[in-house]
């Protein structure tokens, strides 16, 4: 599977996946691995070699090539929560030698080393499952030249070095970091990094091709350009877990109300339709708070005379208990009694027509 089919089915069993992105905040680790080019490079031989190889008719410089490779890389890391990471990286790196012009190559060159990182995630507020984040980092790298080759067979006579040395590097880094909803701290990321290292000379030797004998040895100088695209996970320790999801309570129901009050018009001890509806209430209510004895008091207003507002209230309450009756209420459990306007809701001076004072008030006991 090539690297960016590679890429894309990652990110298609990924997508379904994804969460709202955290700021890394302590201890994470990671690991990634992909592909890798070789920018194509200049050798140059020094003295001792260059002599040698020159009196046999192989050139002293040229330009080497390598396949695409393969690279890979694990970092342990510290976030401090506001986008700002360090890191501290071990890579590989993995490339076949390729033929250039009437030069045939052969051999494997590799790499490996440590650097250390500074990153920044970039939060993305109209987009919070995915990070980008772009960083670079400094470090040393051991390049090996195992049987590294460039042949002319046209001139009999070909390069060989087969050494290991260890060169200072620096990269830069550029990626994008997609959070995954099932495991909170987990993320797939997709990242590129540019790698440079210093020129290093390897020990080498000059031979002819017919018979392999050795003409010449010095040292062959090459520089190192690195350009790899990796798919990877990293997992950060201290992410916090989304709160677990409790059902509602239920709220209470209220308790059913053990007073009423039942309003006339001035005057009058008949039922309005919503006083018909406040007796209801009462009734049903009675039965829910398991009441014994139901008491009615009736009360008037402060206009006409004492004993015509007594035998008022008392009509009143007399009218809800038969309400109350017509509502399934025993009349043994209801006791009346009239107040007249001795009991005003509202104190009033003497003939004031108030309202919330022409009443009967309905007791649950």
């Amino acid at each position: 599977m090539t690297f960016p089919k590679l890429v894309l089915t990652a990110g298609v069993f990924a997508f379904p996946m994804l969460a709202q992105a955290q700021p890394i905040t302590g201890l994470y680790v990671g690991a990634g691995a992909g592909m890798n080019f070789v920018e194509n490079g200049t050798f140059l031989s020094d003295r001792p070699l260059a002599a040698g190889a020159r009196a046999n008719g192989f050139p002293t410089t040229g330009t080497g090539g390598f396949e695409t490779g393969l690279a890979a890389v694990a970092s342990i890391g510290w976030g401090f929560g506001f986008g700002l990471r360090v890191e501290l990286e071990g890579n590989y790196r993995r490339n076949e030698a390729a033929s250039a012009g009437s030069v045939n190559g052969s051999g494997t060159a590799q790499s490996y080393g440590v650097m250390g990182n500074v990153l920044y995630d970039i939060a993305l507020p109209f987009a919070p499952w995915v990070t980008p984040y772009v960083g670079g980092g400094v470090g040393y790298i051991w390049r090996n030249a195992d049987s590294v080759a460039a042949v002319s067979p046209g001139r009999g006579a070909g390069l060989v070095s087969s050494d290991t040395q260890g060169v200072f590097a620096y990269q830069a880094i550029g990626g994008l970091a997609f959070p995954v909803s099932a495991m909170p701290g987990l993320s797939v990321t997709l990242e590129y990094r540019y790698l440079r290292a210093e020129d290093a000379s390897f020990n080498a030797h000059a031979f002819a091709t017919n018979t392999g004998a050795t003409f010449a040895s010095g040292a062959v100088k090459s520089g190192y350009t690195n350009h790899s695209a990796l798919a990877g996970l990293r997992y950060a320790f201290n992410t916090p877990r989304p709160a677990p999801v409790t059902a509602p309570i239920a709220a209470a129901a209220p308790a059913p109300a053990r007073t009423y009050l039942v309003f006339f018009d001035w005057d009058r001890a008949d039922l309005t339709d919503r006083a018909r509806q406040i007796i209801g209430e009462a009734a049903t209510n009675a039965r829910a708070v398991s009441s014994t004895r139901i008491e009615v008091s009736g009360h008037a207003d402060r206009t006409g005379t004492a004993v015509y507002n007594q035998r008022l209230s008392v009509r009143r309450g007399e009218a809800v208990a038969a309400e109350l009756v017509r509502r399934g209420i025993a009349r043994n459990e209801i006791t009346v009694q009239g107040f007249g306007f001795d009991r005003p809701l509202v104190p009033t001076a003497m003939g004031v027509r108030e309202p919330q004072n022409r009443r009967v008030e309905i007791v649950l006991r």
